[in-house]
């Protein structure tokens, strides 16, 4: 779940540091993860983490790139968990196919709600960013129950903030009550 977790985050920077935790031997990544290794996909990661990490760094492109990969972060955070229990039951890897596709879509989506409209205090939130998903995923190789508790808090923070935000959008859009004078 960390792993998905971190793709909804930062996808490119999760791969390449666990890519590389596996290729120099510090990690045994669980189940099917460890194909993460392979140079191609290290490589082809770290262009992409190129690229993102100059788009995060334009107002108005880093919104423009986070919409986008609102389709390729989610799915890439389900197909990991899953992937971590390759060696399981197929009913268990569904089971982490839909749960991690959950955890991805939540921290993509409260990243994308707490990102102030395109402004440049959105390169120190994508800078940020960047630390989370590099540090978490060494933490993930090492420790990986205290990511688990990390992501279980942040699973209730994020069903929390989504309350408070239909709550507001439920007050926004609700019909107002005009007095019996009024026209």
């Amino acid at each position: 779940m960390g792993s998905a977790w971190l793709s909804g985050i930062n996808l490119y920077a999760t791969v390449v540091t666990l890519g590389l935790l596996q290729r120099f031997h510090l990690v045994q990544l669980p189940g099917g993860l460890d194909v993460l290794e392979n140079w191609w996909i290290v490589g082809l990661a770290g262009l992409l983490y190129i690229v993102e990490f100059a788009a995060d760094k334009i107002p108005a492109v880093d919104s423009i790139w986070d919409a986008i990969h609102t389709f390729i972060r989610i799915p890439a955070g389900a197909v990991m968990a899953a992937s971590a229990f390759a060696h399981f039951d197929p009913s268990v890897r569904l089971i982490a196919l839909l749960a991690g596709g959950g955890v991805a879509l939540s921290s993509h989506g409260t990243k994308a709600a707490t990102r102030p409209p395109p402004s440049f205090s959105n390169i120190a939130l994508s800078l940020v960013e960047d630390i989370i998903a590099v540090s978490a995923s060494f933490l993930m190789a090492f420790h990986p129950v205290v990511v688990l508790v990390i992501v279980g808090i942040f699973l209730v923070f994020a069903v929390w903030f989504a309350g408070r935000i239909m709550r507001a959008l439920r007050r926004l859009f609700r019909p107002r009550v005009r007095s019996a004078g009024s026209p």
